[in-house]
């Protein structure tokens, strides 16, 4: 790399050449004072138009799936590179198949390394495939971009902003797998279902009463005959589930995370919101865990919304084992801004005796609940838990 020694180094050259009289050393030292102003101002322009891009084939995958990346650097300028070296970041978890990534100084990242030369308006392009067998929130990106000079003298750096984000979902098998009855998971069909009127779905007009919702009036109809009008519409039967993950692996925050544990937690509930969704029910998501990089739990109220999964799954996707809040706690607080028919499914890895108290507190107040434990050490007991559906699921196969 260049530096001031460089010029004394020329310096010298042209005295000791003047000194002895030596015509070699006085044009090397002048070849030397021509190349090092070259080298600077080819240098000053080697990153100029250089553009550095990422491709992914899919950006939602569920785990066991592959995509398969593209990474591209381009020259668009006469000017050849004479060497560029870039260090994109990259998530540790996303094995690259027949590439091995660099080691980072930021915790859980790696580097994906490339160095290639190129000429005036050319491009150099990597394939790779990318395994991904751990859900997450991952982005790649930004890229460090180092080039300069052909004679080594001088070094550019560009750090590139961009950065593209990969989700991995959950997990997503059949209620089967899990040891769970696959019509009736929660004992719905034995309970009292909720029929409401569906505005989706009008049948006709009729005389205003005074129990009808104002928002329910038909102004054109009262209009045209003189009375007040409603709109009839035909019922339906609602099912609104809101499920409840406990990231929590022990009985203490403190004592730690049993890693395994927990993504059965969440191939769990991606599993049963995956269920619900496909028959039409509202689904709605709250845990005490937390998204990537923030302290705000995650909370989706439920809806029947198509695109309603997608966001659950994201949020499951991204969802870390740092416990905000007792789950007990956090049923506690929401349990009162939720529907009154709503069924509350608690999803745990273990079972505390803080948390079946609490549900038998909501379901003494006419709550509807049911709990669906991975813990393996807790054998529950229905005279405690009258009235709460409890389901023992096993791992999925």
């Amino acid at each position: 790399m260049f530096n001031e020694s460089w010029l004394r180094f020329a310096a010298l050259m042209i005295f000791l050449g003047v000194v002895v009289q030596s015509h070699a050393l006085i044009v090397l030292a002048a070849l030397l004072l021509t190349i090092i102003p070259i080298a600077w101002a080819w240098n000053r322009v080697s990153l100029w138009r250089v553009s550095y891009e990422r491709g992914l084939s899919e950006r939602r995958v569920f785990v066991g799936e592959t995509v398969d990346l593209s990474v591209r650097v381009s020259n668009r300028k006469i000017l050849p590179l004479a060497w560029v070296k870039i260090d994109d970041q990259f998530p540790s978890a996303l094995p690259i198949a027949n590439k091995t990534l660099a080691p980072s100084h930021i915790p859980l990242t790696s580097y994906l390394n490339h160095r290639a030369a190129l000429s005036g308006f050319e491009r150099a392009r990597w394939n790779y495939r990318l395994n991904c067998t751990q859900r997450g929130f991952y982005t790649l990106g930004p890229a460090r971009i180092k080039s300069g000079d052909l004679f080594g003298l001088f070094e550019r750096e560009w750090l590139s902003p961009r950065t593209d984000r990969l989700i991995v979902y959950p997990r997503v098998t059949a209620l089967e797998d899990w040891g769970l009855p696959p019509k009736d998971p929660l004992g719905e069909a034995k309970a009292r279902t909720p029929i409401f009127q569906d505005t989706a779905r009008p049948r006709g007009i009729r005389d205003y009463r005074p129990d009808d919702a104002p928002k329910h009036i038909h102004w054109r109809a009262t209009a045209r005959r003189g009375a007040l009008q409603v709109k009839v519409y035909d019922p339906t039967i609602s099912y609104q589930w809101v499920l409840f993950v406990n990231v929590a692996t022990f009985p203490q925050a403190w004592q730690g995370t049993d890693p395994a544990l927990l993504e059965r937690v969440i191939s769990l509930a991606a599993s049963i919101a995956y269920f619900g969704a496909e028959r039409k029910y509202a689904i709605g998501l709250i845990a005490n865990g937390t998204w990537p990089e923030s302290d705000q739990r995650l909370k989706i109220l439920p809806s029947r919304n198509p695109d309603h999964l997608r966001h659950i799954l994201e949020a499951l996707a991204a969802i870390t084992s740092f416990v905000t809040t007792p789950i007990e706690t956090l049923l506690r607080h929401e349990s009162s801004n939720l529907a009154w028919g709503a069924t509350l499914v608690m999803l745990t890895g273990v079972v505390t005796d803080e948390m079946l108290a609490e549900m038998v507190r909501l379901r003494q107040v006419g709550r509807r609940l049911a709990l669906i434990s991975l813990d393996e050490n807790w054998t529950p007991d229905e005279g405690a838990l009258e009235g709460i559906a409890v389901r023992q699921a096993k791992s999925e196969k």
